[in-house]
Order: C-alpha cells, then sequence, then structure tokens
C-alpha cells in the first residue's frame, strides 16, 4: 500500500483510518506488546515519520484501537441483550447479561488485551491532550454500557456503573492467562497439585475463566434480599 501525500482533510482521515486498520489487522496476528511503529509504518507503506504525524506514538495508535473496539463491543451485546424478557426474575436476567458479557468478551481477545494493558501501558507515552481524548471517548462508552445493563437489570441500581468496570477489568486482566506459557504448563505437568484453578490449563480457554469470574461479579453486585 503506497499514498501520495495527504492535502485535504478528507485525504487525512483517510489515512488515519488506513493506519488504524492496519493496525487492527496486525493485532489478529501478535500481542498489543509486540506491534511496533516500524512494523506498522512498513506494512502501511508509509515512513514512520509520517505516521508520526497522525498518531504521535504506538500507545496513542492503540488507544484509538481501544475505544473503536469497546464501541463495536457495546453494539454488539446490545443487539444481544434484546433477547432478554423483562418478567423474568432478577437472577435469570443477571445470568442472562453474565451470560453474555463474559462470551461476547471472549469472542475479542484483542479488546481484551488492549484494556488489559491500558492503564500499565497505553497511558504512559502519550500527551495529556491524547489522554482527554481518550477518557472522554471511554467514559461516554461506559456510560452508554451502565445505561444498558441497567435497562435490563434495574435492581443493580447505582451499583451498574462499578460492575461495568469491574468485567472490563476481569476480562483485561484474564486474558493474560490465556493461553499458559509453555514453562507453566511444563510446571503442571511436573506437578500436577499445582494447576489448583482448573484442571487441564492446555484445555482452559477466556470463556471458560470469564464465564466464572463474571458471574461471580454479577452475583455480588445484586442486592440482597
Amino acid at each position: 500500500m503506497t499514498f501520495q501525500r495527504a492535502r485535504s482533510e478528507e485525504q487525512r482521515e483517510i489515512r488515519r483510518r488506513a493506519i488504524l486498520d492496519t493496525a487492527a489487522a496486525m493485532l489478529d496476528e501478535m500481542p498489543v506488546a509486540e506491534l511496533s511503529l516500524n512494523e506498522l509504518s512498513r506494512r502501511i507503506g508509509l515512513a514512520k515519520s509520517n505516521v508520526l504525524r497522525y498518531f504521535e506514538t504506538r500507545e496513542a495508535v492503540l488507544l484509538e484501537l481501544l475505544n473503536r473496539f469497546l464501541r463495536e463491543w457495546l453494539a454488539a451485546i446490545t443487539e444481544e441483550l434484546g433477547d432478554v424478557d423483562p418478567s423474568r426474575s432478577a437472577e435469570q436476567r443477571a445470568t442472562r447479561l453474565s451470560e453474555v458479557l463474559s462470551r461476547s468478551l471472549a469472542d475479542r481477545p484483542v479488546l481484551c488485551d488492549l484494556f488489559g494493558a491500558q492503564g500499565g501501558v497505553l497511558e504512559q507515552n502519550v500527551s495529556a491532550e491524547v489522554i482527554a481524548r481518550h477518557k472522554r471517548a471511554s467514559l461516554a462508552t461506559l456510560a452508554d454500557a451502565t445505561a444498558l445493563v441497567r435497562g435490563h437489570v434495574p435492581e443493580l441500581g447505582e451499583a451498574a456503573q462499578a460492575y461495568c468496570l469491574q468485567v472490563l477489568v476481569l476480562a483485561g486482566a484474564l486474558s493474560a492467562y490465556v493461553p499458559p506459557p509453555a514453562g507453566l504448563l511444563a510446571a503442571y505437568r511436573a506437578d500436577p497439585t499445582l494447576p489448583v484453578l482448573h484442571t487441564s490449563p492446555e484445555d482452559t480457554t477466556l470463556h471458560d475463566l470469564l464465564r466464572g469470574a463474571v458471574a461471580m461479579t454479577t452475583t455480588g453486585a445484586l442486592p440482597r434480599p
């Protein structure tokens, strides 16, 4: 892919989208930690200095992708939760909510990886302006997710926002454990008493981990009789 010099605002926006789309495709092949500006520049067909005209750092690219993926995830769960029957009990509606959230996040490992890297990596090498723009977008998505969740399980009440955030934090944290590294699997095979959280670590998926963790979080967020 090659580009001529972008002269209009429309051309610059096309260039920005191309950079983001290329980075997104790279994340289907590699973890967040391995994506570099050098490789991104090579794949997009631009000099690194030209990429930096649109995004000040690698982390700025990834923060914008995180916001994009969060909005796509929100759109997907909005559609999936459309079948929640409001006449069901709070426990039944909460169970359905938990199932949709855990499965939809497990189907988006790149989103989970980005969210897990947000605080410790992605927000460490960007300007205050980029951080502010990212936070505004993130807070808007969180507000919409909170309204969606509260609409289907109003019993969550004021806890709905914290619940949504906790689910995303869980997804980001747990994604780091799947798949387990070869050294860990070797240790498990050498000492079968080590894998106390699951008996077959080779077969454990992100959905397996999220299903239990999100279910417990959902149960804990519901008000007690």
